[in-house]
């Protein structure tokens, strides 16, 4: 399930997008779209998302999700554990509140 609206998550980051956020909700989804200048939210188990164009931050919640974005501007935060973030281009501010609590989650930079 995809729905669109503006967001401000409670103790991270503060993100502003310019044409809306994306929220992606469930188990095993499996989606490519357009973050559109927008937050990527991922809630959930199992989620495969390709997001391309430029987000101007993904945010991660649940365990065994795998993102892959052309493009993050601002911040990658990620909770939960056994999490995967790759970003192809831009220098977002990582928050691995995961890995704070000892579980292990992946965000790296890859070649575009």
């Amino acid at each position: 399930m995809v729905t669109a609206s503006a967001v401000l998550l409670g103790g991270a980051p503060a993100a502003h997008a310019i044409n809306g956020d994306t929220h992606i909700t469930g188990q095993g989804v499996v989606q490519t779209l357009d973050c559109n200048n927008g937050t990527l939210h991922v809630n959930g188990t199992a989620n495969q998302i390709n997001a391309l164009g430029t987000c101007w931050a993904v945010t991660v919640q649940g365990s065994s999700n795998v993102i892959v974005a052309d493009n993050v501007i601002n911040d990658i935060t990620v909770y939960g554990w056994d999490q995967t973030v790759l970003y192809k281009n831009g220098a977002p501010i990582v928050w691995d509140r995961g890995r704070e609590l000892g579980m292990t989650n992946r965000i790296n930079q890859v070649p575009a």
